[in-house]
Formats: C-alpha cells, structure tokens, sequence
C-alpha cells in the first residue's frame, strides 16, 4: 500500500531551519526532530526522521560539497551542534562549545567540512568536521539573528544581528572585522551572497554605479544580499564596504481584502540569491507572497509575485526559509511558512508545483466521512481542523484547511450520519461547533460551552425536549458532547445559538434517580439510534433507550474511568454482531460486551452486568481509542498509551441461542480446589463468561462418562492458555479454546465460580483499616483448639504467677508482658510502618523514643511536634529543627519558616524564604529598619525581578533598600517614555541629579523622534540644569516648522508651540526673540549666555554621516545652530562663523541635497558679498603680516646701528630666514589666500573706473584752461603754477598731442558701455584695489619663500593688462610703494 505522511510543521523565527541539497533531499526542523523528505517537481515523499535533539531544533544545514551531500548540521535550543548521516539517518559527531541559545548555521562552500554556528550572545564558532577542532571568535556584543559563509572568500563569513548591523569577518585573521555594514535598522533575518565572484562583472550586469573606481579589491569582492524586518532587500558591495541597492517591500493588496495594520509587526523577510540566477533575488513579503527581484529592470517595479496566476497558490502568512536545487532542468525553489504548508515553486515559470501540509500540534481526533467516501477530518493541536480528500488522484495532499471560530485545540470530531460535508467539532476551551467543509462560511458555534476539554461528539436522535413537537420542527439528528466537567450536552444544530440541555435531568426524571450520578467521560449511540452507552468516571457504563433514556442496564467491569466506546456497525453478516459495545479505560485492558438480552428483552429492574463477552489485554497503559473496522464482522481496533495500535479479530460466533438458554440458574460446583486455582489466575485469563461455543458447540453432546484425569486436563488447558493479545486473529481462539470432551453443566459451572471470584475480588477493596498490633491479631485467628489452650494458659499465669513469652497474652497479664508484646509488634512493623511503631512508643511514655524514631524516618508530623514541649524545651527545639528539615525535603519552605521563627531563630527563617518574596514581609514584620540582613533581602529580590523584567517591583524593592539609584537605572530599563518619564522624576526626588539630568535628555529625546515637542519641553523643564538643551530643543521645533512646507519634513507633528509656526522673520532673530520670551536668554545676561555656551560645547555632537536618520540630522544642526546663536550673543564673531559653518555643511556630509538646498542660500548676491567679505578680510591680512615683517626688520636695523655696528647681510639673511619660516607655516599665505585677491572681473571693473576718473580730470582740466577768469581773485603765481600743471598733463598724458573735449566725452561714453557690461553685484559691493594687491604681492615675494609660479604669473599678467603709468603715479599707489620700500 502506497503511505502518505503529513509531518510535523517547521519551527518559526529560524534564519536557517530548511535546506536542500544537490540530490533532492529536504530536511528542516520540527520541534526538537529533523524530517527528511525526497523532493521532485511532481510530489515530495516523507523519508525519515533525525532524532536526538531534547528541544527545539533551531537551525539546519546540508553540506554543499560533492560526494558529501549526505553529512547535514542541525542546531537546537540545547546548545547543541549535531551532524549527522541523512542517508543512513544517524549521529556522526557532536559539539556543545556554546553556552547560550544557538541561533544561525551555515556549512562552508569553500573550505571543506567547515560549520560556522553562531548564538544570541554573539559568539561564532568555527568546527572543522575532519578534525573534530573548533576555534570561537566574538566580533561584536550583539544578538546574532543569521549568518552566511562567502562562496567565493574561504576565511569570509557575513554576519547579522538583531540591531541591524551587518559585519563582515576573516577568520583566518581571529575573527576580525572587514567591513560594518550599516542601513537597516532593525533585525537582520537572512543574508546571501551573489553567486557572480567579482563584482566588476556584476557591476555590469546589475547596473550598479562604479564609478567611484573598481580596484583590484573590487575584483576581489562579491555582493551580499541581506532582508530585515525595516521592509527592505538591500545589496552590499563587499569590496567598498557600503551598500549599492535598496529595494523597499511592496504592499500587496489580495483580492477581495485590504492590507493588514499589523502585518508589519509580524514580518519576516528571508532572501535567498538562486545559484544560477545572478541577476535575480527571491524574498519573500508581508502576508506570504514570495517575490522575485530582478536587478536589470529599470522603473520602480522591480519585482515579479510568484503564484500570481490563479489564487491560493501562495502561502497565507510569513515565510520563514527558501532553498533551491537543480532537478533536470528546472530550477526549484522550496519554501517554509507560518501558514504551517511547505512549498515547492518552478522559478522559471514561478508557479507553484507542489504543496505538503504540515501539522502544527498533536493529532486529537480522527474521523472518517460515513457519507463523503475518502474524506478524513482532523483534529490538530494548533487550533486547525484539516479535512483530507485520501482518494484524489491529481493532488495526494488535496487538504483543506479551517481555523475560523477555533481558539484552541480541537479535541473531538464527528460527522454528520446523513448530511454530506457537516461536521461538528469540540475544543480543548469547551467549545462546540458546527462546519460545512464545502462551503466558505464562517462555522456555527453552540452558544453553550462546556467548562473543560470536550473529549467526545456523537450525532444521534433527539430526545426530551428536543424531541417533542412536529416531525417537521424538529432535527432528524442531535449533537450530542461530552467534556471533562463530566456533563453531557444536547445541541441542536437547527439553533446552535439556543440554549443546550443537559441530558441528566432526563435520566433522573425518567428512571426516578435520587443519588448523586457519576461524572461522564464518553458517550456513543448504537448505529440504529435506538440505544445510548454513557461511560462514567468510576468506571461503570450506563445503557439507556432512546428517546426518554430509560436505564436498561448498567456495566460494572471497569474500575477505572472510561476513556473510549464504541458500537458494532449494524452491516455485518452476523446480527447478533450489533449488540457488541467495546470498552476501554484506564487499565490498559478492553472489555467486549454482549447486550443483546438486555436491549431485546429489558427488565423492570435494570440489570448490573459483571461480566465481560470478550477481553482484551495486550496493552499495557490505558486505552484511548477504539474503532470497528467498517470491513469486517469482529475486527476492532484499539489504541494505546503505550504507543501501539492493535488489531484483533474477536468473535466468529455460531449458535448463540443455545447458550442463551442454558443461562439459567444453576448449582455451584462443591470442588473446593477448584476456586483456588482460579482464583490466582490473571484477570485477562479468568475471563471466559460467553461464547466459549466457538470450539465446543460442535461438541457438546460429549459423553457424560468423561474421567477425572479428562477434566483436570481440560482445567489445565485453560488455566494456563495464551491471554488474549493484539498479535494476530488466532490470539483469542486460543484462550478460548475448550475441549470438545467437556460438558455444558461444566462450564456453567465454571461461570459462576467466577462471577463469585469476582464479586470477592470487589470485596477486597474495601480493605478495613490496618491494625497496629499485627502479630497479636494475627495469633486471633489461629484454629479454635489453639485460641482455647490460649485461656488456660493465661489463667495459669494469672493465678499461679507464672511467667512466657506469650506475645499474644500481653493484653492481657501485666505490664510488663504488655511491654514486651509492644517491642515484638514494634519490631515486626518497622520494616515500614513507622505510624504504628511511633504510636506504641508513646503508649509505653516514651516520647522522646518516638519523637527520635519519627524524626530518623522522616516522618515527624505536627501532632507529634505538638507533644514534644512535653519532654522539655530542648527536646522540642531539637523536634523542630528535625521537622524543618523534613519539610525543606518536601519544599514546604513557608511551614518550615514558621516553625523556625517558633524557636526564635528568625535569620535562619528568613534565609530559608531568601528565594521567595515571603522573606521580605517575614523580615519587615520582625527585624528592625536599620538591619542590613533587610536591606540586603531588598537587593536580591530586586535582582531577582529585574532578571525576570518585573521593574516596577524591583524599583519598589530598591527603593525600600534606600538604593534610589538602582531604582531609577531599573525604571528606566524599559525604555519607553514613560518609564524614562518616571524614573526621570524618581530620580529628582531622591536628589540623583546626574541621573535625572540624563534620563530627562533621554526621554525628551524620544519625544523629538515621535515629534512630540510640547512634551519634550515638559520634560526638560523639570531640570534647570537642562536650560541649555531646552534651547536646542526650541531651534530644532523652528528648523522643523520651517522645513514642514517642503519636501524635506514628511512627518507630522504630535504637538508643538505657536511660537515655533513658520513666519517671514529672518531664523536667527526669530531665535533670539522665543528666547527672550519663552526662556529668559538675552544678550543683557552674559554670564548666562557664556554658561549655557560653555555647558553645549561639551556636548557630544559627531559628525553627519550618510546612515544618520534624518531627525537625528536636524538635532545635530540644531545643536550648531544653538551654539552660532549664542556665541552671536556674545558677540563671538570667529565662533559665529565657524559653528555656523559647522551646522551647514552636515548636509554635505549627510548626503541629503533637498536638505541642503533648503537650507543653503544660493542667489548669486550671497555669493558676491560673501566674496567681498573674504577679500577684504585677506587685504587686511596681508598688510598685517607685511607691517610685523617691517618692524621687526627696523627694530633690528635700529639695535645694530645703536650698537655701532651695522645690519650685515648675514644678519638680514637671518631675518629674512624668520619671516619666512612664520610666512611658510602661515596659512595666511597659501594659494587660496591669493586666488581671492587677485580678482580678474574685480580688476576690470577698478582699470575702467580709474580711466573715466582719469578723462574726468582731463575735462575738468580743460574746462580750467579755457575758463582762465574763472577765478579772478587767483594771483598770478597760482594762474602759472596751474598753466605749468595744465602743460605738464598735457606733455605726460597726451604725449604731446593736444584732445578736444568731444574726443574725451566720447572716450568717457566707451568705458561708460564697458563698465555697464561688468556685473552689477560685482560693482555694487566694494572691493580691495587689485592692482595694489599684484604690487604688493611681487614685493614680498622677494623677502618670502617664492609664491607658485601660476600666482606670480597671474599677478604680473593683471598688472600688464590693467595697470599704466598713472596707476603707478597715482596717490594710493604710490603711497604703497613708499611703505613698501
């Protein structure tokens, strides 16, 4: 027969908990098991199973290397590294090098026989298989999620942890780390590497920008691919350590639904990089679609959905592992989820091939359709109903799945008799329901619940008061349940929102009950409807006719609780087969009962049955199943504890009814040995009531004439027969199996002996209490002769004061006879009974004798401690000692605690409660306050509570302990605003104002991320010391107010100020004046200013990198912002421009252009005066440095003459040698410095305005000339100073030519036209003369180190181009010249 296996369903949250490798084979972890299936594209086939493991396996691994594709790793909770044989499925070798939960594997691809594992403290452990040798690396303190070994680089393994970081490590160089790869900011689940080796070709492929220059380190590395719950696929380039790709999750709306809000919370996104597909990578998404990213495409879709043509080919929650493997020439893809269904997926075609169920819990229930042929009903353990069509042809795993309405385990199935695809199921909650498999509705739900698990369902007729009315108005069927509360419901499935009945009160009505009835286990209605078999909880069955469940008889075989029953089917060739009931309970063994005289011909008085048709006894823990093959007449089969499912053929019977009337009463057999015999038989072998005509009814017309040696045969034949056993259909022939030669009267006699051993074997139960002098009762019961002789003996000692050790007289003379009696029965109970020993001590006043015998066998009591203050207070505090020893045995710490405190030792109590929360109150209640054995109890505890996350407590505890640091540390563990919030306060309260100030910067902190800035603000002003930061935190509301009307600030904002909206007012005086009015800062107060300075410049703000979140990169700016405000307060100018500066470039360094481009004032006026200002500030500069150069000169000039020396050349070498080594190390004079002055457009614009200056002059010049009275009061001296003047202008400047005013307006209009060509920002804002800046420049250089010969060039090539004579004569010039020289 072809089998089919259904799994267990694989673990959840593992990176790595499935593979597959090259020969098809799939493993994956369920529970702490490993299965084994053979995959194909057709159908996958359940091989085997590793097991080992003693809890849950939490990762899997084949080995990748060729010839070595059997060896497989699996990891578990256990700390444990197995490896193990797939093919002949057994263990290899073993290591537990870890010390915590072991949480990624990964098999080497490159170095042979190498497991990498890694576990949640961050430690990897490299094992070589061959060499049995491991070597444990820690690269980083965090909680590894996954790791995965380079296919390319044998030392390189990538690591993931739970905080988002990704590192890169080398092995061979102990663990240290290549690269750290930051981006993703939450749990790393699954990493892969590119099967392309070098990145330059996947460069090319994958379109990914490297541009910024492939090295030889390039070539070298490899991608990897790596998904994180933050809901992004990011790429990596090992080489150049940073990522190159980010692809963001869609959203995948299914049909007819929305999107589910908490999807997010429950995402798990594995990547797997498909060997012969370098372009391509397979992730999966947030509700269980699988997606394939292709890398070439261009646009925003990069992804293709797998499954998308037709509905339910795709997984219904998260998937949690891929792996692939090549079978031919297709290339499949096999896939794990939380839907509890395993995958098998063509990812050429991206269609599902396959899907294999899995089962998430414990099979309760099974139960084939009586209507639908093939169709199997499952109750599982995950609160799942499976219903699996067995005889489909196309899909061998054609199961359908419900979960709706169920919250628990399902417990109990039943289908209904009639109604195909109507089934009614209970739950472990009490819960029972109704589903039509066939249809998509929601199921019905009984509105009545059971108080425990409901363990059976049975569909029968309805019966009072169900049953009353029309046959049209009312169900042809009822639901019948029975739970653990031991109460049977009747629903109808017409109004399952109805209230259901209880069937007791039926039962009691009906057969006029008045005594308590036994809770009921199981029910089951024979198949005609007509009879109903109630098993109850004190082992006894009740049989009842339907409809008003009149008591017929009651079946009183089992002593222990009934677990199962069943009914005969009513199809058998044999009618008398229909009246068998099958029993199983406790007892491991099942009764066949035979109520066909008490069904077809019941009496007045219900009838008790003793006796059993059939038993059955080859199990050997209690039974918890039965079922009658539908097949065959007599085969049952039951199922066990004992982890066996037996099959037995039971009864072939032929002539009943000549059994059934010799069942009259008949004599006992007057054989007295013949009891006995049977008495020490088994049960199981003792059982021969009924049916023993299945060898012996051909012959019994036996002769009567049959010897003696004839019948102690046939005894013996019986006694010592095979019990009946599950082990084949001849079991029970044999252990029935009756001579031909014995008679009928025989075995009827036989009956009743048993039924009379049966009835003594009850009678012994009810055992009389034991008696505490066992020898002397005992010798009460010797024969008749000997108790007479027992008189006169006691007479002879009584009256002839004799003397004997007659034990049994002891009562009876005098004491000390009775003393001796007391030691014999003493010394004949010890062996056990210490109860009975202890009490003659104390008979005899030997107290403390009882008191040490109770106290050696541990078995003081309180009654005897109550008596030990009796023999003095030593012995009683020695009683209580031994007693509190006897209780910590028994873990009875609280009594033992009391009974300390009793005698006064209160430290010893309170160190036996130290691990319970009892020894705080014990010690508050009788210790004084200032005790530091109190105290030290508050730190344990609080220890205790904050390992097990129970911190309010623990801050409660250190607190009581005066440790009001720990308490708020504690509080703040949490991590949530609130807590920070709280213990923020505590701390101020208990004057930690370090900790306050801190846990309030936190808390306002977070408050900034949620954008929540009026609570932030609350915070910060608990704090005085925390004004500094409340202005930071005012700038960073403003800055983020004013980027709200961009693109820049996307979020909203929880709450904020009305002083922070955005308005028209320049940002810095809008800073200055919140200030002023919300904080009380103003420049008035310097000492504060400088303070608050002081106190931000010792804040820690690091640089802007491109990972930085961009809240995080406002609050950096902000800060700057801050310190340029408050340094513009104290009229720090440098400081202004530097912080200022600081603030703007974190754009730059972030990376974030919209940022900058919001920020940033990029008019070309900005750029103009800012140049000015940087002109000006170098022209000053310049003349600074010449002045110090000069005087320093002079000063040595004049000490050399004052000496009467002079300045030799080696003296002014030496001063020269000076300036230089100061000019050389002075930034003032580098390259850029001089770029700034020597100004081209600037000196265009200054040679043009001096030419119309120069004409200017020239006309006024003539103008005087032609205009000689102009001034007639001028003296004839200043008339010819000024004609010689006008003649000397004339000879130098027009060279001896003589220009007429038209020549020179026309000259004037000229440069007018060039000079409105010039910019109108460079003109508007003033600049240093560049000419004069070029002179100065090729002065100095001959007593500075030489300028680059670019900028000597630019300063001579300016000076040929815009500078003349009259450049050179005019005043500022030659004012120049004169200081220089």
């Amino acid at each position: 027969m072809h089998q089919r296996h259904l799994p267990a369903s694989p673990n959840w949250y593992c990176s790595r908990c499935s593979d597959i490798n090259g020969k098809g084979v799939l493993g994956f972890g369920a529970k702490n098991t490993i299965y084994l299936l053979n995959v194909t594209a057709s159908s996958p086939a359940v091989t085997g199973e590793l097991t080992g493991h003693t809890e849950r396996v939490s990762g899997f691994a084949f080995c990748p290397h060729d010839g070595q594709e059997r060896i497989c790793a699996s990891t578990s909770d256990d700390k444990t590294v197995k490896i193990w044989d797939a093919g002949q499925k057994i263990l290899l070798k073993e290591h537990n090098v870890h010390q915590s939960t072991i949480s990624a594997v990964h098999w080497s691809p490159v170095q042979k026989l190498l497991l990498v594992t890694g576990d949640e403290k961050g430690i990897v452990v490299c094992y070589w298989f061959s060499s049995n040798d491991t070597q444990s690396f820690f690269p980083e303190p965090r909680t590894i999620f996954c790791l995965s070994c380079s296919p390319h680089e044998e030392n390189y393994i990538a690591v993931g942890y739970k905080d988002g970081m990704i590192v890169v490590i080398d092995i061979s160089k102990k663990g240290e780390v290549i690269h750290r790869l930051r981006g993703h900011d939450d749990e790393i689940h699954a990493l892969a590497w590119c099967p392309q080796p070098r990145e330059d070709e996947m460069s090319l492929i994958l379109s990914i920008d490297g541009s910024n220059g492939v090295t030889e380190a390039a070539e070298m590395g490899c991608y990897l691919a790596s998904g994180s719950r933050d809901q992004t696929v990011r790429i990596w380039s090992t080489a150049r350590g940073k990522g190159v790709m980010t692809l963001k999750l869609p959203f995948l709306k299914r049909r007819g639904s929305g999107v589910d809000p908490v999807v997010k919370e429950r995402l798990w996104l594995t990547v797997h990089w498909p060997k012969g597909q370098p372009s391509q990578i397979v992730s999966s998404c947030f509700s269980g679609e699988i997606i394939m990213w292709d890398l070439m495409k261009s646009g925003k879709q990069k992804w293709s959905l797998l499954g998308s043509s037709s509905d339910g080919q795709n997984h219904s929650r998260i998937v949690f592992n891929m792996s692939s493997f090549r079978s031919g020439d297709r290339e499949l893809l096999l896939s794990t989820s939380m839907d509890r269904e395993i995958k098998c997926w063509d990812l050429a075609s991206l269609e599902c091939c396959w899907t294999l169920p899995t089962l998430g819990g414990f099979v309760y229930c099974l139960s084939f359709s009586p209507v639908g042929t093939g169709c199997l009903a499952l109750g599982i353990g995950d609160s799942m109903i499976r219903v699996w069509n067995t005889l489909s042809i196309q899909n061998q795993y054609d199961i359908k799945t419900f979960w709706q309405g169920i919250k628990s385990k399902v417990t109990a199935l039943a289908w209904h008799p009639l109604k195909e695809g109507t089934l009614a199921f209970g739950t472990d909650d009490g819960k029972v329901g109704i589903n039509e498999v066939y249809s998509n509705k929601p199921p019905q739900i009984s509105s009545t619940y059971h108080h425990r698990t409901v363990y059976s369902l049975s569909w029968g007729p309805p019966v009072p008061p169900m049953s009353f009315g029309g046959s049209g108005d009312k169900p042809s069927y009822s639901l019948y349940s029975c739970a653990g509360e031991g109460v049977i419901f009747q629903h109808d499935p017409w109004k399952l929102s109805g209230e259901a009945s209880n069937i007791d009160k039926l039962i009691r009505d009906t057969n006029n009950i008045k005594h308590k009835i036994p809770p009921h286990t199981d029910l089951s209605w024979k198949p005609d409807g007509s009879v109903l078999a109630i098993g109850n909880e004190d082992g006894s069955i009740e049989v009842l006719k339907a409809p008003m469940l009149k008591l017929l008889c009651t079946v009183q075989q089992h002593h222990k609780i009934i677990n199962s029953l069943r009914w005969h089917h009513e199809h058998s060739s044999q009618n008398e087969l229909q009246y068998l009931l099958a029993s199983g309970s406790t007892n491991a063994i099942v009764y066949v009962h035979d109520l066909k005289s008490a069904i077809e011909t019941p009496s007045e008085i219900p009838v008790l049955m003793t006796e059993s048709f059939r038993t059955l006894s080859g199990h050997t823990n209690k039974i918890t199943s039965l079922a009658w093959s539908p097949h065959h007449d007599g085969r049952l089969v039951t199922v066990c504890y004992d982890g066996t499912a037996q099959a037995s053929y039971t009864f072939l019977l032929k002539k009943r009814v000549e059994m059934e009337k010799k069942r009259g009463p008949q004599k006992k057999s007057k054989k007295k040995k013949a009891a006995p015999e049977k008495r020490g038989m088994k049960a199981e072998e003792r059982e021969l009531p009924l049916g023993e005509e299945i060898k012996g009814a051909a012959g019994s017309g036996a002769e009567e004439g049959q010897s003696e040696n004839d019948k102690e045969e046939e005894e013996r034949e019986n006694t010592d027969g095979p019990s009946v056993t599950g082990n084949g259909p001849s079991f029970l022939l044999s252990s029935l199996a009756v001579s031909s030669k014995s008679k009928t009267l025989e075995r009827l006699l036989w009956y009743f002996v048993y039924i009379i051993l049966f009835i003594l074997d009850l009678s012994l139960k009810k055992r009389k209490p034991r008696s505490i002098l066992p020898l002397s009762t005992s010798m009460d019961h010797r024969p008749k002769e000997e108790l007479q002789q027992d008189c006169l003996t006691l007479a002879a000692v009584r009256y002839s004061h004799g003397s004997g050790d007659h034990i049994q007289l002891g009562l009876f003379t005098d004491r000390d006879a009775l003393y001796r009696m007391f030691q014999e029965e003493g010394d004949h109970v010890e062996a056990g009974h210490y109860d009975s020993m202890v009490y003659l001590r104390l008979w005899k006043g030997d107290l403390i004798g009882a008191i040490n015998l109770a106290a050696e066998k541990g078995e003081l009591t309180d009654h005897l401690l109550s008596l030990a203050p009796m023999a003095g207070y030593q012995v009683w505090a020695r009683t209580v000692e031994a007693y509190v020893k006897q209780l910590c045995h028994h873990e009875q710490f609280l009594k033992a605690a009391s009974h300390l405190v009793s005698i006064h030792k209160l430290y010893e109590a309170i160190n036996l409660l130290k691990n319970h929360q009892e020894a705080i109150a014990l010690a508050s209640a009788r210790l004084q306050p200032e005790d530091p054995v109190l105290k030290n109890l508050f730190m344990s505890w609080a220890a205790v509570l904050e390992k097990d996350g129970h911190y309010a407590t623990a801050a409660k505890c250190y607190l009581a302990a005066d440790s009001n640091f720990d308490a708020a540390k504690v509080i703040a563990k949490k991590g949530d605003v609130i807590s920070l919030r709280t213990a923020a306060n505590l701390a101020q309260i208990s004057g930690e104002s370090e900790l306050a100030h801190s846990l309030s910067l936190r808390c306002a902190k977070d408050l900034m991320l949620f954008q929540d800035w009026a609570a932030a603000q609350e915070v910060l002003r608990t704090q005085d010391s925390l004004l500094g930061h409340r202005l930071v935190f005012s700038v960073n509301e403003i800055l983020t107010q004013r980027l709200a009307d961009t693109d820049v600030v996307t979020w909203s904002v929880a709450s904020s100020h009305t002083w922070s909206k955005s308005c028209e007012e320049n940002f810095l005086s809008m800073v200055h004046r919140v200030w002023q009015s919300e904080f009380g800062v103003a420049a008035t107060d310097l000492v504060q200013v400088k303070m608050l300075h002081q106190q931000l410049r010792t804040v820690e703000n690091p640089p802007a990198t491109t990972s930085v979140p961009l809240k995080h990169l406002l609050f950096h700016i902000s800060l700057d912002v801050t310190l340029c405000a408050l340094s513009q307060l104290l009229c720090d100018w440098p400081s202004v421009l530097e912080e200022l500066l600081q603030a703007l470039t974190r754009g730059y360094e972030a990376g974030h252009f919209t940022l900058m481009a919001e920020m940033y004032s990029t008019d070309e006026r900005s750029l103009v005066i800012s140049q000015s200002v940087e002109a000006l500030v170098c022209y000053q500069l310049m003349y600074k440095k010449w002045w110090n150069y000069s005087a320093e000169t002079s000063a040595l000039t004049n000490n050399t003459i004052s000496n009467g020396h002079r300045l030799t050349e080696k003296n002014h070498s030496e001063v020269e040698a000076n300036c230089n080594g100061e000019a050389q190390s002075d930034v003032i004079f580098s390259e850029g410095f001089w770029k700034v002055l020597l100004s081209e457009p600037h000196a265009n614009l200054q040679a043009t305005q001096r030419a119309i200056a120069e004409i200017q002059r020239r006309v006024t010049s003539l103008i005087q000339q032609h205009n000689p009275c102009k001034d007639s009061h001028a003296s004839p001296q200043a008339l010819s100073t000024s004609q010689s003047e006008t003649s000397e202008d004339q000879g130098g400047s027009l060279s001896g030519k003589s220009e007429s005013l038209s020549t020179l307006t026309a000259r004037v209009a000229e440069h007018h036209k060039a000079l409105a060509a010039i910019p109108e920002l460079v003109n508007k804002y003033p600049f240093p003369d560049v000419m004069e800046c070029c002179i100065v420049l090729l002065h100095m250089e001959k007593h500075f180190t030489p300028f680059p010969p670019h900028i000597h060039s630019k300063a001579t090539t300016l000076l040929c181009k815009y500078g003349t004579t009259e450049l050179l004569s005019s005043g500022p010039i030659r004012h120049t010249i004169f200081h220089l020289i």
